[in-house]
C-alpha cells in the first residue's frame, strides 16, 4: 500500500514494499494504473518515495504524531491480502517504541489490525490526518496478534525530503559504542534515576573523542534532547545532519559536564538488514551494545 503526498504524483510507501522490484505499478482508487519510478528508499527507517507521471491528484493531509495520545483512536487503510481499500481501526497503544534492530524510528504502537498488504499504507487520526505509515507487526504466527507498529509521519517526511533532493539519506555519527543502562548501573554511578546511555568505548580521533567524551560517561542529553535510553541516542545522532554542532550533557564522576560535539557523517550502514517485516519474539539483554 501507499499514499499520495503531492498532486504531481509523489507517493510514500515502505522500503520493503519496493525492495528488489524490477517494475513498480501503482493502481489508484479510481482504478487508473501508472508505472512508477523509485526516487529513493531508506531501509533504516523503512521509508520509500516513488513517483508517477500524473497531475491534480488528491493528497492526504498530514497530522502531528507528537499530538497523539495513548488511547486515542486511529484508522488504517490498505490492501490486506489484496482486499483493496480495507479500513481497520484501533487505538494508540504506546508511543516512541524502540524495536530490535530498528534504532532510527520511534514507532507508534497500535492495536489496529495490520496484515500482509497493509505495509506502506497510512495511519489516520480522527481528524482524517495521516500520522504514520504502517510498517510492522509483532507476531508468533505471522498473522495479526494485536500489536502493530507505524513510522511517525514527521520521520517519514524528513526522510522523503532527503530522498527527493539527493536520492539518499545522510546520517550522523559521533564514533562511540554505547551500552544500555540498568538500575544497578544507575545506582553505582550515583544517578538519581534510570536514564541515559552509557559510553562503552570511543573511537580515537572521532567526533566524540574530539568533543572530550570518554568511556564511562553517561549521555543524558544530546542536542538539548533528553536521552531516556540508549535507543534515543542512536536515533537522535543518526537523524542529525553531518556538521551539526550539538551540545552534549554527560554524567561523569558524579557531576554533570557540558560538552560540544560536531556530528560526523555515517559512511557505512552498521544496522542489520531486514529479512522479514514480522518481528519475532526475542530475548533482549540489558547490556546490548549499539554503534553511534
Amino acid at each position: 500500500s501507499g499514499f499520495v503526498i503531492s498532486p504531481d504524483g509523489y507517493i510514500l510507501t515502505n522500503a520493503h514494499v519496493i525492495d528488489s522490484a524490477d517494475e513498480i505499478l501503482v493502481r489508484l482508487t479510481d482504478k487508473r494504473e501508472f508505472k512508477a519510478k523509485a526516487i529513493g528508499s531508506d531501509k533504516r527507517t523503512d521509508v520509500a518515495l516513488i513517483k508517477i507521471e500524473a497531475s491534480g491528484l488528491p493528497v492526504v493531509r498530514l497530522g502531528n504524531p507528537d499530538a497523539l495520545k495513548v488511547g486515542e483512536w486511529v484508522v488504517a487503510i490498505g490492501s490486506p491480502f489484496s482486499f483493496d481499500n480495507s479500513v481497520t481501526a484501533g487505538i494508540v497503544s504506546a508511543k516512541g517504541r524502540s524495536l530490535p534492530q530498528e534504532t532510527f524510528v520511534p514507532f507508534i504502537q497500535t492495536d489496529v489490525a495490520i496484515n500482509p498488504g497493509n505495509s506502506g499504507g497510512p495511519l489516520f487520526n480522527m481528524k482524517g490526518e495521516v500520522v504514520g505509515i504502517n510498517s510492522q507487526i509483532y507476531s508468533r504466527s505471522g498473522g495479526f496478534m494485536g500489536i502493530s507498529f507505524a513510522i511517525p509521519i514527521d520521520v517519514a517526511m524528513d526522510v522523503q525530503g532527503q530522498l527527493k533532493s539527493s536520492g539518499k539519506v545522510n546520517r550522523g555519527r559521533i564514533g562511540i559504542v554505547i551500552q544500555e543502562m540498568t538500575k544497578e548501573l544507575a545506582e553505582s554511578f550515583g544517578l538519581g534515576k534510570l536514564q541515559g546511555a552509557l559510553i562503552n568505548s570511543v573511537e580515537k580521533g572521532g567526533p566524540a573523542d574530539k568533543a572530550g567524551i570518554e568511556p564511562g560517561d553517561i549521555v543524558l542529553k544530546f542536542d538539548s534532547k533528553p536521552i531516556v535510553g540508549s535507543g534515543d541516542l542512536q536515533r537522535i545522532v543518526g537523524m542529525s545532519k553531518p556538521g551539526t554542532k550539538a551540545p552534549v550533557q554527560v554524567w561523569r564522576n558524579g557531576n554533570s559536564v557540558e560538552l560540544l560535539a560536531v556530528v560526523g557523517e555515517a559512511t557505512e550502514d552498521v544496522s542489520t538488514g531486514r529479512n522479514s517485516k514480522t518481528i519475532k519474539p526475542t530475548e533482549q539483554t540489558a547490556n546490548r551494545l549499539g554503534l553511534v
